[in-house]
């Protein structure tokens, strides 16, 4: 298998979590408004309202967690990029809205996925 082959599985592995993710989310509750949104800055997993917060999710998948907890993949520097990144969409889209950060990490194997939802995981100073 070359190297382009396996980016290219891991990453419709990762869109795969993701669906998956926003489907679990809006059983809890929570209405998408997009996905895996390319912005200067970065790029935002998943966009959803919450009653009338605007809601940036930032999904993290281990088979795992031999090799470190998903969570643990949610480094400072990572914070300030999906800060940055929500402050250009906000932009782009000319939406004032109160917003959070939240984080899912998702451990397991297709089916059998485990998911841990920390709401407002950090702030944007």
């Amino acid at each position: 298998m070359t190297t382009m082959t396996m980016s290219h599985d891991a990453r419709a592995r990762g869109l795969a979590i993701e669906r998956q993710t926003e489907r679990w989310l809006q059983e809890q509750g929570l209405i998408p408004i997009a996905h895996n949104q390319h912005v200067k800055g970065g790029e935002l997993d998943l966009v959803m309202r919450d009653g009338g917060t605007l809601v940036f999710v930032e999904v993290k998948h281990r088979r795992s967690a031999q090799h470190g907890h998903p969570l643990e993949a949610v480094t400072p520097l990572k914070q300030r990029r999906l800060i940055r990144a929500a402050r250009f969409y906000l932009a782009r889209n000319g939406i004032s809205s109160p917003c959070r950060f939240d984080v899912v990490a998702v451990t397991g194997i297709q089916p059998s996925l485990t998911y841990e939802w920390i709401k407002a995981a950090f702030d944007a100073f």
